[in-house]
């Protein structure tokens, strides 16, 4: 982990509100993992105060790809960013996702922008010579479904623009069902919401999985104590989202 400030390389509009931002970092591409995050300034003033937590989408060479939707002030600052620009870069921060164990298939699940984990995850699990990977992408429309560097995706739209008419879960609820899959490892990301039903879910099922959270996250540290999560361990209370996580056993935290 270390600051660096990164150059822009490209600015990428993949919807009228969402981009890919293409930074230049060999430090971080070459230690990145999965499910690991890095803390953004978006611009040398002290305004806005605060750094922003993003996902690590994609690696190539010596660049790092962030997938983000303008939702405030600093994020329309991101999307005004050209090649040459320099933006200040805190990372790679948290615990990453873990490999599958043997003979498990792993399956994707995400809701909205928590797709942004998932293109390293997809590309990581192929580096191990695992691509039976199954991919199941839920949103409110069509236009908000991103599969950026995705395989074998199934999509689900609240409003039946694409794919399953219903949620992600429901979609994956009724795949488990129809293809009597054997053991499976699912990896998850998404809105709260979306990732308690999933946990209920999966619970009901005695089946096992990773979830990455998405919160705010001052520091990136743990310093503040600001993202905690309420924990199931005996010994311990709360986690700290950017610390301890943010991937956890999905049965492990009270989402």
């Amino acid at each position: 982990m270390k600051i660096e400030l990164l150059p822009v390389v490209k600015l990428e509009q993949l919807t009228p509100t969402i981009y890919a931002l293409h930074l230049r970092s060999t430090y971080i591409a070459g230690t990145i993992q999965p499910g690991q995050f890095v803390n953004i300034k978006v611009q040398q003033s002290n305004y806005p105060l605060l750094r922003r937590p993003f996902s690590v989408a994609s690696k190539e060479d010596d660049t790092i790809t962030i997938i983000f939707d303008v939702v405030g002030e600093g994020t329309h600052i991101l999307s005004k960013k050209e090649p040459g620009d320099v933006i200040d870069v805190l990372g790679p921060l948290g615990h990453p996702f873990t490999m599958p164990g043997r003979g498990s298939i792993p399956v994707l699940v995400a809701g909205g922008l928590g797709m942004a984990p998932m293109p390293i995850l997809t590309q990581t699990l192929a580096d191990h010579g695992i691509t039976d990977v199954v991919t199941f992408l839920g949103a409110r429309s069509k236009d908000s479904l991103i599969d950026y560097k995705l395989k074998n995706v199934h999509f689900a739209t609240d409003d039946n623009s694409k794919g399953f008419h219903g949620t992600v879960v429901a979609l994956l609820d009724a795949w488990l069902d129809s293809v009597k899959a054997g053991k499976v490892t699912v990896y998850a990301c998404g809105p709260n919401p979306m990732l308690r039903a999933l946990q209920s879910a999966l619970r009901k099922r005695s089946v096992g999985g990773q979830v990455s959270l998405e919160c705010v996250m001052a520091c990136g540290v743990g310093l503040c104590q600001g993202c905690p999560v309420a924990s199931v361990k005996g010994d311990k209370k709360y986690e700290l989202v950017c610390k301890d996580g943010p991937v956890f056993d999905i049965h492990s935290v009270i989402i």
